[in-house]
């Protein structure tokens, strides 16, 4: 028996947490395990009607789960940082959700905007620092609102931050069992201290995975690359600020955030996995929202969960709809409602 806490968020975010719900149904009927739903009400709605984000009460209920599934955050009537800090980056961070997984793959039927790319080319994994960095929160203003304003953002990175993240990416590089290739990305040239320290974990931890091929590229270069030559990637591993950056990138190249998702992981406590596109609050209740990256969250939950025969059944119902059902990914150019997809998914999982 599996505990799941749901947060269907903001936004978009509880319509497309009931498909990925109805596809979890089904799979789980298929594959004969359990699992009990928990809705938990957090995120812009709450916050503006009680002040609360994310009371201390409802952390040690979520640490009862097994995994938490998520829909999105954000609100236009809510200041930015607020839902994010308070929310999601403090789940990730009380939970140790040090790892951000983020498939990059290209499914037969979805446009690539990228000229003569397709499946074959476009099927790598980043794998972002997600506890440290920049988004640490170590700072502060002096003389804020005056002409002679400071503000200051530390990068933090820690030898054990940094090396239990690229061990887990050498340890996933060798599972994936794919091109069996790991390269870091950083700035090495630039961030002369703190991705030197990058630089020297990667080479020494590296020398004990003699399968897994170790390759450098700066940020930039990176980014050029996945758009000229994406097939050259297998994994990347990156810290937690070039890991928000690229993904984006990635979700694109992809096809969209539609079908984009991922898991914030804490391999031995708590995981978090959710779409990555966000709550889009004009598509709200128009019931057009693409519900696929919910539903593939879904899969890298069972997957982290080890039920990765249902991940792959669902993993295979979402290409086969895309393929044979959609027109689209995007919100409104599908062909058929948010909860046509959904079903149409835990149909092909049935």
């Amino acid at each position: 028996m599996y505990k799941i806490a749901v947060i269907p968020g903001d936004g978009t975010g509880p319509e497309v947490v009931r498909e990925g719900l109805r596809v979890l149904e089904a799979v789980s009927q298929k594959r004969n395990f359990k699992y009990e739903a928990i809705e938990y009400d957090l995120g812009a709605e709450r916050y503006l009607r009680t002040g609360e984000v994310l009371p201390d009460s409802i952390i040690q209920e979520l640490r009862q789960c097994n995994a938490i599934f998520l829909g999105a955050i954000g609100h236009p009537d809510v200041k930015p940082g607020i839902l994010e800090k308070g929310l999601l980056l403090k789940i990730r961070f009380d939970f140790e959700q040090y790892i951000n997984l983020r498939p990059v793959r290209l499914y037969p039927g979805v446009d690539c905007p990228l000229k003569d790319k397709g499946p074959d080319d476009i099927d790598f994994v980043v794998v972002r620092e997600n506890n440290e960095g920049l988004y640490a929160g170590i700072g502060g203003f002096l003389k804020k609102g005056t002409p002679d304003e400071v503000a200051t953002q530390e990068m933090i990175n820690t030898r054990h931050g940094v090396e239990r993240c690229v061990r887990y990416a050498f340890e996933y590089t060798r599972k994936r069992g794919k091109r069996k290739k790991l390269l870091l990305c950083a700035k090495t040239n630039v961030l002369t201290y703190a991705h030197d320290l990058w630089w020297r974990v990667f080479n020494e931890v590296g020398e004990e995975y003699k399968d897994v091929t170790r390759e450098y590229a700066h940020v930039d270069a990176t980014c050029m690359w996945m758009v000229k030559n994406p097939e050259w990637f297998d994994v990347i591993v990156t810290c937690n600020m070039f890991g928000d950056i690229i993904t984006d990138l990635g979700a694109m190249i992809q096809g969209g955030m539609g079908v984009a998702a991922g898991g914030n992981i804490n391999p031995n406590g708590v995981s978090m996995f959710e779409p990555i596109g966000g709550s889009a609050p004009k598509y709200t209740g128009k019931n057009v929202i693409n519900p696929i990256a919910a539903i593939l969250a879904c899969a890298m939950m069972l997957e982290q969960l080890g039920e990765e025969e249902a991940a792959k059944s669902i993993e295979e119902s979402v290409i086969n709809v895309i393929k044979n059902k959609l027109k689209g990914v995007d919100a409104g150019k599908m062909g058929y409602s948010t909860t046509e997809v959904g079903n149409f998914i835990a149909e092909g999982v049935k």
